[in-house]
């Protein structure tokens, strides 16, 4: 099979698990395919974690669930040195949970800052230091951190300069009537089957780096480009596109937005079996990259505008180069 074909399997394996939530394991190849990291965002129950437990699954590759609480330590996270009187080297580091291929970082916003601190490290550098040693990753890791929207007490918010490390940030909501009656059903069925080996297609990790290696060559003509940039650019002086856009936004995007709204919209070409990006997948990414990385103004949070409907307005007001 081709890489695509191959993708392709991953979602119709993990949708028969996922129902409802189309959006949600299209967002999570897609951060895969980009070699980037996502924060979701959504109420309890809605298959965050059965999402990434469907890819894991279904993926030749290691997973680590890290419960995110207020007592939590850095090293509980990156591993620490432990002595070992045996051994010739009396001190031996032992790896933590994030030296894995998929971390679910849960309720990353239950931890306090020098915890988040240490995981978001690792996610942008790829490695460890500890004691002067580097340890790296593997090659095919990524961390998706979940957030609750609810229950905001006794928690400790992401700062936004820091959730910019994040390649896309991903909400979801409830599931249709269809699709609640369907997920209720599969549920019955999974209860109602002996526990036993199953037969899954697990695709090779090297699938990923073949469809990395594609995406790369999707053209991004230079009409596209110089749009992605005045997008990025209308969110950084808004004033020059808008004046009713100037009251909502107060910090734009940096150079990362810019670089994640092309990374992202060339992953979405390749999945739509296209070898060129056009508008509609930036149209179709723009939210996902952007919704983290906009500082709303406070005439914008009191009259509840929220971060799509800013992006609504900046894809409105923005021209699209033909």
């Amino acid at each position: 099979m081709t890489p695509f074909e191959s993708i392709t399997t991953l979602k119709e394996q993990m949708s028969k698990s996922i129902i409802g939530q189309e959006q949600l394991i299209d967002r999570i190849i897609l951060v895969l395919l980009a070699d980037g990291n996502m924060l979701l965002e959504g109420l309890p129950g809605l298959a965050k974690t059965r999402a990434i437990n469907a890819l894991a699954k279904n993926l030749d590759c290691g997973l680590s669930r890290i419960q995110f609480t207020p007592d939590l330590l850095p090293s509980d996270i990156t591993g620490t040195e432990i002595y070992l009187p045996s051994e010739k080297e009396k001190f031996v580091f032992q790896k933590g949970p994030i030296f894995s291929n998929l971390i679910l970082a849960d309720e990353i916003n239950r931890a306090p800052a020098k915890v988040q601190s240490a995981l978001l490290e690792a996610m942008e550098e790829r490695q460890v230091t500890v004691s002067g040693k580097t340890y790296k990753m593997d090659e095919l890791f990524m961390v998706m951190a979940t957030q609750n929207p609810i229950e905001q007490e006794g928690t400790y918010p992401l700062p936004e300069a820091q959730m910019d490390r994040f390649l896309v940030h991903t909400i979801i909501s409830y599931p249709d009537d269809e699709s609640e009656l369907e997920i209720m059903r599969l549920n019955k069925r999974e209860a109602s089957k002996e526990k036993g080996p199953k037969t899954v297609n697990i695709i090779p990790q090297q699938v990923i780096f073949d469809a990395r290696k594609e995406i790369n060559q999707v053209k991004t003509s230079e009409d596209i480009e110089k749009y992605m940039v005045s997008l990025i650019s209308a969110t950084r002086y808004p004033e020059k596109f808008d004046e009713e856009l100037a009251k909502l936004i107060d910090f734009g995007s940096s150079p990362r937005g810019t670089i994640a709204l092309d990374r992202c919209s060339r992953v979405h070409a390749w999945m739509q079996n296209r070898d060129y990006v056009t508008p509609e997948d930036i149209h179709q990414t723009i939210k996902d990259v952007l919704r983290h990385r906009l500082a709303l103004s406070y005439k914008a949070r009191a009259e509840g505008v929220t971060a799509d409907q800013v992006i609504d307005k900046l894809i409105e007001v923005v021209a699209v180069v033909a």
